[in-house]
C-alpha cells in the first residue's frame, strides 16, 4: 500500500508539472552490469539523459535516490565513472538533500557550468533491503540478578563506512545503548550496565548507516529475566510465658522466614548454628513465607537461626545473604549446651584473666618502685648503728 501510494504522488507530481510547462524529471541508474539499484546517477531532462556531479555529493543525496527509485537504503557512493561513462550532458552540481526528501528534484542543487566532466560524475549503490544484523549474548543463561550487567553482541554485515548500532528494549522507542562501529568492524558489543527489574523484557538491535536516514531491520529477539533477591526476614513463636528468646523443654515451637517477591522454583533454607556443628532445614517457598515447626524442644535446638532464600531460574542459581541470626535458648536443657551460659563462662573467664592480669602487673611496678637501693641500705644501716650507739649511753 505504502508503494503505491508513493507511486501515485510521484505520477501527481510529474503531472502537475506536465500542466505548468516544466521539464519531467526522472531519475535511474546507469550501470554495465545492468542492476537497476547500482550505478551512475542519471537524470531525465528536456527529453534527454544527463547525469549528475559528484562535488559535494554525499550518502544523504544517495539516499534519496535510492529511495526514489524503491532500492532500499545507500550505502555507497561509488565514483559514476566506475560503472561507466557517458557522453550525454551533465545537468547538475552542489546537490544538497537532507535525506528526508522523495524525489532528488526536490533537493537544492546548481545548475553545471560545463566545469565538471564526467569522469566526475556521482554514483550510487542501494540495497534493495538492509540485511538484519545479529543479537547475541557472551553469557549462555537469560536470567540474571539487579546490579548485574548484561553483554550483548551486534553483529552487522561489513561496510565501508562506520555504522552507528542501538540495542533496543521492546515497548522503549528510544535505544537504551549506542555504540559506533569503527570502519570495517562488524562485530560490537553492548553492555546492559546496573540492571533492574525493569530491564526485564524483550531485546534487539539495529543499525543506521553514517549519513543515512534509514535504519536497518531490527535482529532476532533475546529475552532476559531480572531477579530482584531480598534478604529474608526470620522470627519465631512459642509460648507466652516465657520471655523473649526462651523454649520451654518439650514444648514446640515455629521458625518463619519471609521474603518477596516469589520466583517458581524458590525454597527457603534454615541454618542453626550449635556450639557443636551445623544443621541445616529446607522447605519449598510454595507462599512469600515459609514456617519450620519444631514439635518437642531440646537442648539440640539451642542455638542461632539464620534463613535465606534460593531460587533455580534460566539456568542459575540465585541465593540472597542470610537474615540476621536470631537466638534460641531451651529453658530446662543442659546448661552447658546453651549458647547463653557458654557466652555468659567466656565473659566471665575473660574478665577474671584481666584483673589477675592487672593485679600482677600492679604487684611487679609496686615491688620494683619499693626495693632500695644498695646506697639506701647502706645509708639506712648507718642511721640506724648510730642511733643505737646514742641509746647505749
Amino acid at each position: 500500500m505504502e508503494r503505491i501510494l508513493l507511486t501515485a504522488l510521484l505520477a501527481g507530481h510529474a503531472a502537475i508539472w506536465n500542466v505548468l510547462g516544466f521539464d519531467e524529471v526522472r531519475v535511474r541508474l546507469g550501470s554495465v552490469e545492468g542492476s537497476r539499484c547500482s550505478g551512475r546517477v542519471e537524470v531525465f531532462k528536456g527529453e534527454r539523459w544527463g547525469t549528475v556531479c559528484s562535488r559535494g555529493w554525499d550518502l544523504r543525496d544517495a539516499a534519496v535516490v535510492c529511495r526514489e527509485l524503491d532500492c532500499g537504503f545507500a550505502f555507497s557512493t561509488q565514483a559514476g565513472a566506475l560503472f561507466s561513462r557517458s557522453s550525454g550532458e551533465v545537468w547538475w552540481r552542489n546537490v544538497r538533500c537532507s535525506g528526508d526528501e522523495f524525489t532528488l528534484d526536490l533537493c537544492e542543487r546548481t545548475p553545471n557550468d560545463k566545469v565538471c566532466p564526467h569522469n566526475e560524475d556521482a554514483g550510487v549503490e542501494c540495497t534493495d533491503k538492509l540485511p538484519a544484523p545479529t543479537l547475541t549474548m557472551q553469557s549462555p543463561f537469560c536470567a540474571y540478578s539487579a546490579g548485574e550487567a548484561v553483554l550483548f553482541t551486534c553483529t552487522a554485515p561489513y561496510w565501508r563506512h562506520p555504522i552507528d548500532l542501538y540495542l533496543y528494549k521492546s515497548g522503549v522507542d528510544t535505544p537504551l545503548v549506542t555504540q559506533r562501529a569503527d570502519f570495517r568492524q562488524t562485530r560490537v558489543e553492548l553492555t546492559l550496565s546496573d540492571l533492574e527489574t525493569s530491564h526485564q523484557g524483550s531485546y534487539s538491535c539495529l543499525y543506521r548507516l553514517q549519513g543515512n536516514p534509514g535504519n536497518s531491520p531490527s535482529s532476532n529477539i533475546i529475552n532476559i529475566t531480572v531477579l530482584e533477591i531480598h534478604t529474608p526476614q526470620i522470627w519465631y513463636n512459642t509460648s507466652q510465658m516465657v520471655r523473649p528468646g526462651w523454649v520451654n523443654r518439650g514444648q514446640s515451637f515455629n521458625v518463619t522466614c519471609s521474603t518477596q517477591p516469589q520466583y517458581p522454583g524458590g525454597s527457603f533454607q534454615l541454618r542453626l548454628i550449635r556450639p557443636n556443628g551445623t544443621v541445616r532445614h529446607s522447605l519449598p517457598a510454595l507462599a512469600p513465607f515459609v514456617t519450620f515447626s519444631f514439635s518437642n524442644a531440646q537442648a539440640s535446638n539451642e542455638g542461632y537461626y539464620c534463613c535465606l532464600y534460593k531460587v533455580q531460574f534460566g539456568g542459575r542459581t540465585f541465593v540472597s545473604r542470610e537474615s540476621q541470626p536470631l537466638a534460641i535458648n531451651v529453658r530446662g536443657a543442659d546448661p552447658i549446651l546453651s549458647p547463653v551460659v557458654i557466652s555468659l563462662l567466656v565473659s566471665g573467664l575473660t574478665f577474671v584473666t584481666a584483673t589477675c592480669a592487672i593485679l600482677i602487673v600492679a604487684k611487679v611496678y609496686c615491688k620494683r618502685v619499693r626495693k632500695p637501693t644498695e646506697l639506701e641500705r647502706e645509708s639506712r644501716t648507718c642511721v640506724d648503728n648510730t642511733y643505737i650507739a646514742l641509746t647505749i649511753k
